[in-house]
């Protein structure tokens, strides 16, 4: 037996904090009823329902994607954009979804998966799991300019965590900028460039964890090899204290 949402984490669905939301919304039939307690648990022999549709946990994929600039990083787009799982149409079976957000015009390496236990453990800032970019922004920034980074910066949503920032080369009159962090703030990077008046021109993320996009183009992806999966779940369970 196991906790309703996590039983929905492992079918595919959504990560497991999406997954209690659509339990707290009545979206979730177990034996033809209404649950609304996250507490819930389940067996092999329950039928669960997500919106009238039976939903049983799959096998699990872990995939690491170049995604270019121009495609949204969300299962579907109410827009009508272009999003990261259009490139895997006709390639990969499974249902999976992104590991944290890429805004729509960041390019680099993006996880995509259905394990959604895994997902929350690597997108909770508390674990701490590094992604590392390279910004060009305008101009030069100064060392007391990066030392703010380094530090913490205030945002409008509050100081960010420290930060690891490496200035690499000019770019004419702007600058290559490589910056490491552990959080997964919207448009982070680029607000916090912002806030010491050097904008982001443009972002690449080049980093997540241990995993690099070596072989890589843009727009293609490949499967995490069973030493990177393990590697990965060791590093969730070692943040979870177990």
């Amino acid at each position: 037996m196991e906790r309703l949402q996590k039983y929905l984490a492992r079918t595919g669905v959504s990560a497991r904090r999406d997954a209690e939301q659509l339990i707290l919304a009545g979206r979730v039939k177990v034996n033809g009823r209404v649950v609304k307690e996250l507490g819930f648990k389940v067996g092999e022999n329950d039928v669960v329902e997500v919106d009238g549709r039976v939903v049983k946990p799959e096998k699990l994929i872990y995939l690491l994607m170049y995604k270019p600039a121009g495609y949204v990083t969300t299962v579907d787009d109410p827009f009508g954009r272009p999003t990261v799982l259009s490139l895997l149409a006709g390639k990969v079976k499974e249902r999976v979804f992104p590991v944290g957000r890429l805004d729509m015009n960041t390019e680099g390496l993006l996880l995509l998966t259905n394990d959604g236990e895994l997902a929350m453990a690597l997108t909770h800032p508390k674990h701490q799991f590094p992604k590392m970019y390279l910004a060009l922004v305008r101009g030069t920034p100064n060392r007391s300019k990066l030392l703010e980074l380094e530090k913490g910066i205030l945002l409008e949503d509050g100081y960010t965590a420290p930060a690891k920032v490496v200035y690499k080369k000019p770019y004419g009159k702007n600058s290559w900028i490589e910056i490491t962090i552990h959080e997964g703030r919207k448009r982070q990077v680029r607000r916090m460039f912002k806030k010491i008046g050097h904008p982001v021109l443009k972002l690449i993320r080049t980093r997540i964890g241990f995993l690099t996009g070596y072989g890589l183009k843009k727009g293609s992806f490949r499967y995490l090899t069973p030493q990177e999966v393990i590697k990965l779940k060791r590093y969730a369970r070692s943040t979870r204290g177990e």
